[in-house]
């Protein structure tokens, strides 16, 4: 049918109209047409309008509130219960006179009825979290498999993944950390300046505050001290800045370079600067502040996601895809392609554990150079600190991410199984056969490459990231879930002595248990010993990943996971540009002092309640111990470096090989000794 307003569509529609009155009975015909109509408040059927309207049930419903419901088809915005509550009441009490009219309803309960008020209540059922990124992942999804309208008229009952409170901890700690990177690099200056000398109130109420700056005020400087900035608000009250909430606003140079450290107020503000604060009750250190205190913010310059999800299923926990979904729709976890860096190389050696190296195979960290072509030039690949570390073990290469031992590893193996890995994990769908790409040159999405990790977490079993768990439509029926397993015995009626109902694992295999195993354990280390070493400081539970800095600090990232949760970090610019050096170290910012953070605190939030689980070893895999630099077997009553390895068997170090090595001043194997391996670089 259609909106035509013709004599030959009310003839279609009386023709219609015949056949379903000869198909289904009346009391069928209504009880469709009830349980699809629409009733406003997002409402598609009387049962969803009982529980959105008055939080009830149909069977619950008083006279009056069975008679407003009847009341809303002719129009619902029309008989809105607020906006239009006079017009509401009296379409109510119109029903409820027909009602006694036709006999439905004895008068002296038609009277009670008209009395009652017209009360709303929320849906006491429905826990509100704001997950504006991950709802509108929900929403593209449905849009693509169904489209528009089946989307907001179709009555679909859409079961999602989201745990409220890892959305909640996602958010805060993200944003948290793009709050701590944007105030190491200064204070970008007011939003405006505003005349004080007369009405500074009515220019101050006329400013709309920027977007993405919920909780915090849009304000006035009135006056300055050599203590505090005296502000005003829209409203007519005022309150003051300490000087203590001002010593992180350093002037903000070109190349995120900061200035001189504050002093007083006016190093930083000035008479009529229009800047957002936020109230706080004390400083860093605990001290109380005055009532009406206030500290000053700026909205972050840079921006990025955070997505965690379960190893085993694909089920994504939680979604934020930047600083404010009000400032911008665009989410950084989803839509973002950007270069992982070192993030990458625990898929590069895994590409060489599959092929019989082991974490202990010896790689020479030492000067690589490529001649490109007429042209071109040579490429250079340097490790972060411009130092070459001669001969170490691939664990070492991985825990403290040496591009070089990577670059050389890779032309060892060769860039095709490394090519393989990358689309076989779903990081990549085509990567270009050249050794840059090894460095993670290549680029993908903060959730292909979490859900990467995942995949090795899990014993190397593929999983594809779902926001949905099911779908039903009107009826009931299930026309979508992201769990098609089949398990005879789940719907059956089971007691405690009976055998619980085993579910199929179908998941396929990507890679070997041992070889999945080895990777994690070596990005274990990267959290105990090396560039996530922050992490394992804070938390003492098991967990692993790997960071990633890509050139000039333009992306950094954070891919980790503990053995049932895997979560990535990803903060950068939008278009990209440096994210420059850390004014407090020197040092570029990387994903140890940008990504990290924010990893650590996530972790630290969301396994609070969880007890320390660790990472599961498959069968086969032999745990040797061995000196953590040379990766030969530990001597005995040696103690000191000595970690367990994992190997596969037969590939562990030969115990007559123990002695045979002297290391140099710096803990590692001379490169003469180095000739003593096979010439695959194994032992």
């Amino acid at each position: 049918l259609t909106n035509e307003v013709s004599y030959r569509r009310k003839i279609r529609e009386a023709i219609l109209a015949v056949r379903i009155e000869k198909a289904l009975s009346k009391q069928r015909i209504l009880e469709l047409y009830l349980n699809q109509i629409y009733l406003g408040y997002g409402s598609y059927g009387v049962a969803a309008a009982a529980l959105n309207y008055f939080d009830k049930s149909l069977d619950e419903l008083t006279v009056a509130e069975a008679a407003y419901l009847a009341a809303l088809p002719k129009a619902p915005n029309n008989y809105h219960p607020i906006k239009r509550r006079e017009a509401a009441i009296g379409r109510r009490n119109w029903v409820i006179g027909r009602m006694v009219d036709d006999g439905a309803l004895a008068p002296e309960l038609a009277e009670q009825a008209r009395q009652e008020l017209l009360v709303v209540r929320p849906r006491s059922a429905t826990v509100s979290v704001e997950a504006e990124y991950f709802a509108e992942e929900v929403r593209r999804e449905l849009v693509d498999r169904y489209g528009e309208t089946a989307l907001y008229e179709g009555g679909l009952s859409v079961r999602t993944t989201l745990d409220s409170r890892m959305q909640r901890i996602a958010d805060k700690t993200l944003q948290a950390g793009l709050q701590a990177y944007d105030r190491r690099h200064g204070w970008r200056g007011p939003l405006r300046q505003l005349d004080i000398s007369s009405d500074w109130l009515g220019q101050l109420q006329r400013i709309e505050a920027p977007e993405g700056t919920a909780g915090w005020f849009l304000s006035v400087v009135l006056s300055l001290t050599d203590e505090a900035a005296e502000v005003g608000f829209s409203n007519g009250t005022r309150g003051r800045i300490p000087m203590t909430e001002l010593v992180w606003a350093r002037p903000w140079k070109e190349e995120q370079r900061v200035g001189p450290l504050p002093k007083v107020p006016a190093d930083v503000l000035a008479p009529g600067d229009v800047v957002l604060v936020e109230p706080v009750a004390a400083d860093s250190e605990g001290n109380a502040y005055p009532q009406g205190s206030f500290a000053l913010r700026q909205v972050p310059d840079a921006n990025g996601a955070l997505v965690a999800l379960d190893p085993h299923t694909g089920r994504i926990y939680a979604m934020s895809g930047g600083w404010s979904y009000e400032a911008s729709q665009f989410n950084r976890a989803t839509q973002a392609a950007r270069q992982p860096g070192s993030a990458f190389k625990p898929f590069v050696y895994l590409a060489a554990l599959e092929r019989g190296y082991t974490p202990s195979s010896i790689i020479l960290d030492a000067p690589f150079v490529i001649d490109q072509g007429p042209g071109l030039g040579k490429w250079k690949p340097a490790n972060y600190t411009n130092r070459f570390y001669g001969p170490s073990t691939m664990r070492l290469g991985i825990e403290k991410s040496r591009n070089l031992m990577t670059v050389r590893l890779a032309n060892e193996i060769g860039m095709d199984p490394i090519i393989d890995t990358a689309e076989r994990f779903g990081i990549h769908d085509r990567l270009d056969r050249v050794l840059s790409m090894s460095l993670g040159a290549g680029e993908t999405t903060l959730l292909r490459l979490t859900a990467a990790y995942a995949m090795l977490v899990n014993g190397g079993k593929k999983i594809t990231p779902s926001l949905i768990d099911r779908i039903q439509d009107r009826n009931g029926k299930t026309v979508m879930a992201h769990d098609t397993r089949s398990c005879a015995g789940c719907n059956a009626l089971w007691s405690a002595v009976d055998p619980v109902p085993e579910v199929p694992d179908t998941r396929k295999r990507l890679t070997d248990p041992g070889s999945a195993y080895q990777v994690v354990s070596m990005m274990e280390g990267v959290v105990r010993r090396g560039t996530g070493v922050r992490i394992g400081r804070a938390i003492k539970k098991p967990l692993a990943g790997k960071t990633g800095t890509t050139n000039d600090s333009v992306d950094t990232w954070f891919i980790g996971f503990s053995p049932d949760l895997a979560v990535g970090v990803f903060i950068g610019f939008d278009e990209p540009k440096p994210l420059g050096r850390n004014p407090i170290t020197g040092s570029y910012e990387t994903g140890t002092s940008v990504a990290v953070p924010v990893f650590r605190d996530f972790m630290m939030d969301a396994l609070a309640d969880l007890p320390a689980t660790p990472f599961r070893v498959p069968g086969g895999i032999r745990l040797v111990r061995v000196n953590g630099k040379t990766g030969l077997r530990a001597q005995a009553g040696e103690a000191r470096g000595v970690i367990l390895e994992a190997f596969k068997p037969g590939t562990e170090p030969s115990p007559d090989k123990r002695e045979t090595v002297v290391l140099d001043e710096e803990g590692f194997i001379p490169a003469e000794s180095a000739d003593q391996s096979p010439a695959s670089g194994l032992y």
